[in-house]
């Protein structure tokens, strides 16, 4: 449990990099599907320690292989907005990542990404991609958090 913990938290240090230097530097779509992919990484990992800590604790009987089916085990398990807010963001980044973006603005601040999601066009752009990181660092806090004080009161 506390080791994926640990993998989420270097997923996240890459992630930092890819957004504060190679972004700064090389303004690409390829920048921002590979940003996507550590970030998914980074959600996996996590996911992965809230399902250990679930069986842990005995919420749940078994883990599920399959990324969607843990994500819809862990919003059933987990009452929480944030948890569920960040399970629904986990999902669409996945879609994001399959689909087959347009390019917008490639070398330029504005760089983008666009793609057609459940009938809703999805722009991902260097402010988007940004905000989804710090997203993903107050959840990577709120679990800790949570498996930490729960590791205490034992």
């Amino acid at each position: 449990m506390m080791e994926c913990l640990d993998d989420a938290k270097e997923e996240l240090k890459r992630v930092d990099h890819l957004i504060y230097v190679s972004l700064k530097y090389t303004r690409t779509v390829d920048v921002l599907l590979n940003t996507l992919g550590r970030m998914i990484d980074y959600y996996d990992f996590i996911m992965e320690s809230l399902l250990k800590y679930a069986e842990e604790k005995r919420m749940i009987m078994d883990i599920p292989l399959s990324p969607r089916e843990r994500a819809d085990l862990i919003k059933e398990t987990f009452e929480d907005e944030i948890i569920k807010e960040n399970i629904n963001l986990y999902l669409l980044m996945r879609k994001l990542h399959k689909s087959n973006p347009q390019k917008e603005q490639e070398f330029r601040r504005h760089v983008a990404m666009i793609s057609i999601i459940d009938n809703r066009e999805e722009i991902v752009n260097i402010d988007v991609i940004t905000e989804y990181y710090h997203m993903e660092r107050e959840f990577w806090e709120y679990v800790k958090n949570i498996i930490e004080s729960d590791m205490e009161s034992t």
